[in-house]
């Protein structure tokens, strides 16, 4: 992840940068605890023709959209435990910067990093309400690793919220206050943006309460590598609306409107050398956002379908020279998804797909790169049929694939049907005898794949901290686990031992 994280260093930076640094920006800029601003993300473009429009239209449409937007958008505040906030300041530490000691002084560069005080917010973000009974749609990386969230509104209500769910594959966090008859948003259908539109970017930059920029949208279907190299997202769907609108920290999790008011993208990061705005912004497009939220709302869990491949971007002509390099083809750069294989209960295999097929298509979808892979599955749930136009052989073919989950099923799941580890949100590992010995430990298991916002996460741990006991018992294997919680309600006591060797015991209700 570190190497992963440097290659993107100075192109692309995520939002939740500029939150972690939040406490040392207000310091600099002036403000006290209610400007700060946790987010990096804003863009500015609406839903009508660059060209051919004159001025005073263009005037009159802003204000128009900046009217309708402004309240309905939302500062966020995330409050964290001292040992949740060290360890995302050493990830924020290490992606601007990159690890000064090879991985091997974190214990040394976690000890340099200032603690935000009880009372102050370890970053801040923006949000967006989407009904008027207090849903609110924001980035998961502003609310990660929160303890308290604090929703500050327009008029400067604020509000203690519920997180209801994340997605860290999509960078969507769903939150909730309780009022009614609050301003919102509607979504807009995002497929339907043009490359030229004017758009609005609306948030919280450096502390600067509902601020209103201006631009047009610059791209679409953009992958920049920025989910999945942070190491949080398992399965990144990236194909971000690319803005020149101004943006900068505070604004993740603001809104991205056309001219008319409505929702298009959640602005998300920036592409900058140096942290700040310097004309290339992304925002999460509306149709994926509001997809991500409805499985959120109903089911509590994100759905989630697969074709189930293994896949090359033909676009990319460093991945493909490095391919025909190891396996001694000749693979010409271009559009489309080379399948390279099928993962186990593939969907695609079954629907007769072959290995060396292109996919040019997903149902009305052109399939030019993997940010369009991506969106096109990425947005629909298992169970789904999609109709997948590929070329064998020089010939084109098409195959009408039943999507599935990870596991292989085709139905959705609810938060009851998901796995302890699912619902706890890490997985472990046991330990060698050899290393119990070394380190005089009687028991204990490997954290790993410790995902982000998850109930371990919010105690503290992260990947490689070792388990000891779960509810005061022993474990020595994933299955230890499992089974201490199986059907278990209430609250779950865990005792780790952190990368200083410090043993602690925290806990968290089970979900």
């Amino acid at each position: 992840m570190k190497s992963t994280l440097k290659k993107l260093l100075p192109f692309a930076v995520v939002g939740v940068i500029s939150g972690a640094t939040t406490v040392g920006a207000i310091q600099y800029l002036g403000h006290n605890s209610n400007n700060g601003d946790q987010s990096y993300f804003t863009t500015s473009a609406p839903n009508t023709s660059f060209a051919g429009m004159n001025t005073g239209a263009v005037g009159d449409d802003f204000v128009k959209a900046a009217k309708t937007t402004v309240p309905a958008v939302v500062t966020i505040k995330n409050y964290q435990s001292r040992t949740a906030s060290r360890a995302s300041e050493q990830d924020l530490f290490d992606f601007f910067f990159g690890d000064p000691f090879g991985g091997r002084g974190q214990g040394q560069q976690r000890q340099k990093q200032q603690q935000a005080p009880d009372n102050m917010p370890s970053g801040m973000g923006s949000g967006v309400i989407i009904s008027p009974d207090g849903y609110i749609i924001s980035n998961n990386h502003v609310v990660a690793g929160a303890n308290k969230l604090e929703v500050v509104l327009s008029n400067k209500k604020s509000y203690i919220a519920t997180l209801v769910g994340t997605d860290p594959n999509t960078d969507i966090s769903l939150l909730k206050i309780e009022e009614k008859g609050l301003p919102y948003l509607n979504f807009a259908n995002s497929d339907n943006i043009d490359v030229g539109q004017w758009v609005l970017a609306v948030g919280n930059p450096l502390g600067l309460n509902s601020t209103v920029t201006a631009g047009i949208v610059s791209a679409k279907g953009r992958g920049i590598g920025i989910l999945g190299g942070q190491g949080k997202a398992t399965n990144p769907i990236e194909s971000f609306i690319q803005t020149d609108a101004a943006i900068n920290p505070g604004n993740s999790g603001g809104a991205l409107v056309n001219t008319n008011g409505e929702l298009i993208g959640i602005n998300s990061a920036i592409q900058s050398t140096t942290g700040y705005y310097q004309g290339y912004g992304f925002a999460v497009p509306s149709n994926l956002a509001r997809k991500i939220v409805e499985d959120i709302k109903k089911f509590g869990i994100v759905q989630r379908g697969f074709l189930g491949v293994q896949s090359l971007d033909l676009s990319n002509d460093q991945l493909v020279t490095s391919y025909n390099k190891q396996f001694k083809t000749s693979l010409k750069v271009g559009s489309g998804i080379y399948i390279t294989g099928f993962g186990d209960n593939s969907g695609a295999e079954d629907a007769g797909l072959k290995k060396g097929d292109i996919i040019t298509k997903v149902d009305n979808y052109d399939i030019t790169d993997f940010a369009d892979l991506s969106m096109s599955i990425g947005s629909k749930r298992p169970g789904d049929k999609v109709q997948v136009t590929y070329s064998r052989n020089g010939k084109d073919g098409t195959a009408t694939v039943t999507l599935r989950d990870q596991k292989g099923g085709t139905s959705t799941r609810t938060k009851a049907d998901l796995s302890v580890t699912e619902k706890i949100g890490a997985e472990f590992d046991p330990l060698t005898e050899r290393f119990k010995t070394e380190y005089g430990l009687n028991s204990g298991v490997v954290a790993k794949s410790v995902s982000e916002g998850s109930e371990m996460a919010k105690i503290g741990i992260v990947d490689n901290y070792i388990i000891i006991e779960v509810n005061g018992k022993p474990v020595n294997s994933q299955k230890d686990v499992e089974k201490i919680l199986d059907k278990y309600q209430g609250n779950v006591q865990v005792k780790f031992v952190d990368d200083y060797g410090r043993i602690y015991t925290k806990g968290f209700k089970m979900p």
